[in-house]
């Protein structure tokens, strides 16, 4: 009986590339580059998911083509010729890992800043504000639609001369789609009025770019062909406009459906957890049956099942595992080892783009590797010396990820967790229905423990007897904290905490006050459970904007259920202290920019203040240990051994991570026991 190939692992013709696979990690910007140029960081980043088996990764996340179209978050440089180097730096690591690689280039048009590069009017369409960058943009000139058409061609010509096996438009938010959606293009020239008239210039830009790079090259276009708004493009116009740029010389799609002009218009075009999977297949599937090229797909499609399903059902010639590849970039890889169950999930979290539109840099929240690849690896090396003796306290995010190295690292595991079961403050979050995802990032390390022969002992409340008496070489301590409220002048006794609320021993009515002096997701969640449950609900922050930890992408989830339930938010008040008064709570607020005071009687106080460190096992095994408890930090971040030696006659390493040490989130315990137990 012959053998069922998985639709997956098929080769497939694009242009005249032999892609390994069907599998594609789109264009998206990490904001790895340094000074618009991919270096090795960045390169390092895409060479990864190459050795990981990919068949195509794409760069250069919205790369710009001219100055006037200043980068946004990190965007790759496209219009200066010192880029060429640096992508063929990377187009050669790529090809020699057996993958496939392409750039996006694009002008952003009005979705920047002017206030940013070389501080040029952005330019439009038309002079229509844009909501997510804030900007008023210049109504484009005939000379600068001129100008533009000869960068994006030039930009394209510094792909090809790179080495990279094609380029492709970004068309959703940007310019080229500013000028073919109704939505965004108010002009009365010949660049306006019908849809001839707003095609216009996006077909001239897509002529020169053709004719820059010559017959052979692959060329691409990332397009809403649906915007999913009032007076937007429509998806009968959209596969029009669809046609018309693949006769143009157009060589495949990638549909997206939706606009991203605002954070909840981008939560629909990228959906995060709690939203369905793949909500947007079907659709892609049906620009499949009518446009004549490859398509491919990116949007929730995080794990195998639904890739393959999109493959063999014929919704899409190549599958977009964007995200999953942020989280596993070996996916590929463990699908043709028959290792499936292994893959490292993406749990929807945004926490990779949350980063990256808040300024900073794509992190995923679970996998500490990624973008770190210039010093972290994402497979654990065994050790080169003797298997120790470790004991791990406590089974959240850090102990389990302790748990998983040691393993992997080939030494004998002991885990101690006082509940019956794993996860930490990680169960907290996803007791939220809409969060219910972030259990993956314990259920892939409980698997991968047991796969590593790691012993899992649950229901033991440790204490120091119980670890000497598994004669450990190491301890690591990841007991986590426990809310805070002593940051209280006055009635710690009487609020209660976001723990309450999230683990179900609370069940507030009536009106209550929920206090975050957090600013990440704890509040939200809880705040989010209170209203939910019939709660009338004040959510009161010192700062001054809601939850600054909490980003674009995990915003509209919140702030859906505020508006659903009329939750009243007060900014910019400290809560000072609570009183017990004719049977209800008084809550004592103050404005420092004011120096006012308030009051507020309520039913219930809830509070969020981050945690404490439950640190009292760790302090009574520091006498015992060699190192009492130091960690050498020159060597954690050179991944050296921990050699620290202040006890001549001390028996174990002892070491301590996560909330263990300090309040903070998932990624910053992860990275803890990652990078301390590669190394032990």
């Amino acid at each position: 009986m012959a053998r069922l190939v998985d639709p997956l692992l098929e080769p497939f013709q694009l242009k005249n590339l032999r892609l390994r696979n069907r599998v594609v990690s789109t264009s998206h910007e990490p904001a790895y580059s340094e000074e618009g140029m991919p270096k090795e960081r960045y390169r390092r980043y895409h060479v990864e998911k190459a050795k990981g088996g990919i068949g195509l990764t794409m760069i250069g996340g919205s790369a710009i083509v001219a100055p006037d179209s200043p980068a946004a978050f990190g965007n790759l440089h496209v219009y200066k010729d010192e880029i060429v180097p640096w992508l063929a730096e990377l187009a050669d690591a790529v090809h020699e890992a057996g993958a496939h690689v392409m750039c996006q280039i694009t002008h952003l048009g009005r979705r920047t800043s002017n206030y940013a590069g070389d501080w040029l009017p952005v330019v439009a369409p038309s002079p229509l504000r844009e909501p997510a960058h804030r900007a008023f943009p210049k109504t484009a000139e005939p000379w600068d639609l001129d100008r533009i058409v000869r960068a994006y061609a030039d930009a394209a010509a510094r792909c090809r001369e790179s080495g990279l096996d094609g380029v492709e438009f970004e068309a959703y938010g940007h310019l080229l789609d500013g000028f073919w959606s109704p939505a965004t293009n108010r002009r009365d020239d010949e660049f306006g009025g019908d849809l001839e008239g707003r095609l216009r210039f996006p077909l001239r830009v897509i002529r020169a770019v053709r004719e820059a790079v010559g017959p052979d090259l692959a060329v691409g276009m990332r397009m809403s062909l649906d915007e999913d708004m009032p007076g937007g493009l429509g998806s009968e116009e959209g596969l029009t406009i669809a046609r018309r740029v693949v006769a143009e010389g157009v060589d495949f799609i990638s549909v997206i459906r939706g606009h991203i002009d605002t954070d909840e218009g981008l939560a629909r075009v990228i959906p995060p957890m709690g939203t369905p999977s793949a909500p947007h297949l079907r659709f892609a599937g049906e620009v499949r049956r009518s446009v004549g090229v490859p398509v491919m797909h990116a949007a929730r499609i995080n794990d195998v099942a639904t890739a393959r399903y999109a493959i063999r059902e014929g919704l899409l010639d190549l599958v977009g595992m964007t995200r999953a590849h942020i989280a596993d970039p070996h996916i590929v890889a463990k699908v043709r080892a028959g290792e499936e169950d292994r893959i490292r999930p993406c749990v929807g979290a945004g926490y990779c783009l949350d980063a990256i539109y808040q300024a900073s840099d794509a992190k995923c929240i679970h996998n500490p590797a990624t973008g770190r690849e210039d010093r972290l690896p994402h497979l654990v090396p065994a050790t080169a010396g003797p298997a120790r003796k470790a004991v791990v306290i406590g089974a959240g995010p850090a102990g389990l990820e302790a748990a998983r190295v040691l393993g992997e690292r080939g030494h004998r595991v002991v885990v101690f967790e006082a509940n019956g079961f794993a996860g930490g403050q990680v169960r907290l979050s996803a007791s939220l229905p809409r969060r219910r995802d972030m259990m993956g990032i314990v259920d892939w390390r409980v698997d991968e423990c047991k796969h590593l022969g790691v012993d899992l002992r649950y229901n033991v409340y440790a204490e120091a007897a119980d670890v000497l008496a598994e004669e450990p070489d190491v301890v690591v301590v990841a007991t986590g904290g426990l809310p805070n409220t002593e940051f209280l002048t006055a009635g710690a006794e009487l609020v209660s905490d976001t723990w309450d609320v999230l683990s179900g021993s609370l069940r507030a009515t009536g009106e209550v006050l929920l206090y975050d002096d957090n600013g990440g997701h704890p509040g939200l969640d809880a705040a989010e459970a209170l209203a939910a449950g019939g709660a009338r609900l004040e959510f009161v922050t010192p700062e001054r904007i809601l939850a600054p930890d909490v980003g674009g992408m995990n915003y509209p989830g919140y702030f859906t259920a505020f508006a659903a339930h009329d939750v009243r938010v007060t900014l910019n008040h400290r809560l000072v202290g609570v009183e017990r008064r004719d049977g209800r709570l008084v809550a004592q607020l103050y404005n420092e920019y004011a120096g006012i005071s308030r009051e507020r009687v309520v039913d219930h106080v809830v509070v969020e203040h981050g945690t404490l460190p439950q640190d009292e096992l760790y302090f009574s095994l520091v006498a015992g240990s060699s190192n009492g408890g130091e960690v050498d930090q020159a060597a954690l971040l050179d991944l050296r051994p921990q050699r620290v030696r202040r006890n001549p006659d001390g028996r174990y390493q002892l070491f301590r991570i996560g909330d263990a040490v300090a309040s903070r989130n998932v990624h910053a315990a992860v990275y803890d026991a990652y990078r301390l137990c590669l190394a032990l």
